[in-house]
């Protein structure tokens, strides 16, 4: 690895626990943001905190339910985590409800490129 791709992976890292800590300060104060709670499971999924990103996650969809968002980046994490089917039925929950959003679109064809490659998702 070079000096410039350990400082960018360093810099991301870095960005990722400032958001983390960030979202956290929010659930904290305001427990039933939904908005929060999805920002700190994104967090905890760039972190690779699959543990905490699943009880993050759990909580969103016990406020606004299994939104096409929350589908989407739920699907985005097992992605992440190499586990391609659960995040193959969990985008194609997410399309089934919005068949035209583009995140969900984007997502499904990063995870069949992945697939294809056997390559993990970063």
């Amino acid at each position: 690895m070079t000096t410039s791709s350990s400082a960018r992976n360093i810099s991301a890292a870095t960005i990722f626990a400032l958001a983390e800590n960030h979202f956290q300060s929010a659930v904290e104060k305001h427990p039933n943001d939904a908005e929060a709670w999805v920002g700190l499971a994104a967090s905890y999924d760039r972190l690779r905190r699959f543990d905490l990103a699943d009880r993050a996650y759990a909580q969103v969809v016990r406020l606004i339910g299994p939104t096409v968002e929350v589908l989407n980046d739920e699907g985005f994490s097992y992605m992440l985590r190499g586990d391609y089917q659960r995040s193959y039925k969990l985008l194609q929950q997410a399309q089934a409800k919005d068949p035209g959003n583009p995140y969900v679109a984007a997502n499904l064809r990063l995870l069949q490129d992945a697939y294809r490659g056997h390559k993990a998702v970063q």
